[in-house]
């Protein structure tokens, strides 16, 4: 579970997210969309323990992520932009290096190393070396680091940027296959993304939280584009408007 409250990051007299709450519950994929520049990756970044906030808390799985920071990253598999990998390293041992790094036992690292292969489909590729892999690879590498401890919670920043359309489906299906017992959020500005594999929506713009929203409780026959446009335009004349204000006034509208 991630609960997040009153998150604020300011840089000097610019504030990058303003007063930011929204909720995950235990086995809920949740979406976090927004337009390029509205805050997402530094609030990602603020949830997974790599950056300070000014001032609001996050809880992963219960614990403070500032006031207990190691055991609360403990539970995190983290996925940034750009998969942090070793170019030189063959995939299986630097699979064996993030196992060692993040604290899993000696004689557990052979079992999680190979089923983590296997789960991001990479037991061919176990030999290869990262910098030779195709970028779609490289993002299931990624998914294999972050999984590989055996988090609770995924935290998944733009995970199928710049993929063909092959790969993308082939991502969005292997990070469909890891919900359930976890708790994911996937950061992305792809609308389909969070239509197709998300249980909840929250869109983020300009640093505040526009929408928070289940997928199942946006109305009959309105597009996740049209909620996504409708909630950047009602955040940009007010600071705040509630999920139930803005879909009622799309399902007055489709009505009308």
């Amino acid at each position: 579970m991630i609960d997040v409250k009153h998150l604020t990051k300011a840089y000097g007299s610019f504030v990058a997210v303003k007063d930011v709450s929204f909720r995950a519950e235990k086995g809920q994929i949740l979406g976090f969309l927004g337009p390029n520049g509205a805050g997402k990756t530094t609030t990602m970044r603020i949830i997974t323990g790599f950056m300070p906030a000014t001032s609001g808390t996050v809880e992963i799985d219960g614990l403070d992520i500032f006031n207990n920071s190691l055991e609360a990253r403990r539970r995190i598999g983290y996925l940034p932009e750009n998969p942090p990998l070793y170019m030189d390293m063959r995939v299986e041992t630097y699979l064996r290096f993030v196992a060692k790094l993040r604290g899993v036992k000696r004689a557990e690292i052979d079992g999680a190393v190979e089923h983590v292969l296997q789960v991001a489909g990479l037991t061919d590729m176990a030999g290869r070396i990262c910098g030779q892999l195709s970028k779609g690879y490289r993002q299931r590498v990624g998914l294999a680091q972050a999984l590989v401890h055996n988090p609770p919670v995924l935290v998944l920043d733009e995970p199928t940027i710049g993929l063909d359309p092959r790969q993308i489906h082939e991502i969005r299906e292997l990070i469909r296959g890891l919900a359930g017992d976890r708790t994911i959020v996937l950061s992305t500005h792809i609308l389909p993304e969070v239509s197709q594999i998300c249980d909840k929506v929250v869109i983020i713009n300009d640093g505040r939280v526009a929408l928070e929203e289940m997928i199942k409780d946006i109305p009959e026959g309105t597009s996740l584009e049209e909620v996504f446009l409708h909630a950047i335009a009602r955040e940009g004349h007010a600071e705040s408007a509630s999920a139930e204000e803005t879909l009622e006034e799309m399902g007055a509208g489709h009505s009308a």
